[in-house]
């Protein structure tokens, strides 16, 4: 259930492995909160730590994989910086608790105004309006389905994976479970030559529960960092818009005058930890629910590490 980045990797995963799988979603992949995402491989809003760095380390490796063996998935692998606050002269802040999930980062010696230090590294950009139709493509080469259907409530035979998202809260009544409002600006991409320098995406962490980015795909730039907590409107707001606009321009100053392509709101499922676990159905018919859902704004992070995960639950619930 749920045609989000991750409800369709986990159907690509177990479909792949031989078992006969059918996605139902009340939402299609084009109009998902992954279809909003600026889907920069990033461990945001995400617990808990040990298993986000498992998981996003066996994503990261699967991204990179396809980003040079599979360029029609959307997926390439592009160096950045994050730039991080603080004074002038100030000691180097600790490695990033997820490190162990990426093959190098390294210390940035000159960083933006503004910023003491930041990391240089090289991280997965997936550009969802390609990657989520290459998934669904995907699953049917290996003989899965997508179908639009709404269900008020999990089946309660068979093995389900529940992948809803956001509305797991109703459906299994998780009150821990919650939005986090993000919006985002598409712009024109800018020629190369009026970049001034080589990093292709950045990620500004003066809040790190707000971080702020600017994110190149093939054909357009996602300009985002807004982080709402128990928001629910989907609307994009002029407002929150051109502050977006004003901060992307100040930090590269080629997208000032860079054309809008897009305004696109989305919420986040956030929640103390990504629930990841098997359990069996009430009246203990054959079969069991696999729930994997709260991944906050890391959804394309985790997907790859979460199905295998998926995979090897669905495995011993039959």
């Amino acid at each position: 259930m749920g045609a989000g980045v991750v409800g369709l990797t986990c159907a690509v995963r177990l479909a792949e492995a031989g078992h006969d799988t059918a996605v139902l979603a009340r939402d299609l992949p084009p109009e998902t909160t992954s279809a909003v995402a600026a889907a920069l491989w990033y461990p945001y809003r995400a617990a808990p730590r040990e298993a986000v760095t498992r998981w996003s380390r066996t994503a990261y490796d699967e991204f990179s994989r396809l980003a040079t063996q599979c360029p029609e998935a959307g997926v390439r692998v592009v160096p950045g910086v994050e730039l991080l606050p603080g004074a002038a002269g100030s000691p180097a802040p600790p490695l990033p608790w997820w490190q162990a999930a990426v093959p190098a980062l390294t210390p940035v010696r000159d960083p933006r105004p503004g910023f003491a230090h930041g990391w240089r590294l090289d991280l997965p950009i997936a550009d969802t309006s390609v990657y989520l139709g290459w998934l669904a493509g995907r699953l049917a080469d290996a003989g899965g389905t997508v179908t639009r259907a709404w269900l008020p409530e999990l089946p309660t035979t068979g093995v389900v994976v529940n992948c809803t998202g956001l509305a797991a809260r109703a459906l299994t009544g998780d009150v821990d479970l919650h939005p986090v409002r993000g919006q985002v600006v598409m712009v024109a991409r800018p020629a190369a030559d009026q970049v001034d320098r080589d990093d292709e995406w950045l990620l500004d962490q003066s809040d790190p529960q707000r971080p702020f980015y600017v994110v190149p795909r093939q054909h357009d730039v996602v300009i985002g960092g807004t982080a709402e907590d128990g928001v629910w409107d989907t609307h994009p707001d002029p407002a929150t818009a051109a502050a977006l606009l004003e901060r992307a321009g100040a930090l590269v100053p080629a997208l000032r005058d860079a054309p809008v392509t897009g305004h696109r709101a989305g919420l986040r499922p956030a929640r103390s930890e990504v629930r990841l676990e098997s359990v069996a159905h009430p009246d203990g018919s054959p079969g069991g629910v696999v729930h994997c859902y709260g991944h906050g704004g890391a959804g394309v992070t985790l997907s790859w590490g979460c199905a295998q995960d998926v995979l090897e639950m669905v495995e011993s619930l039959r």
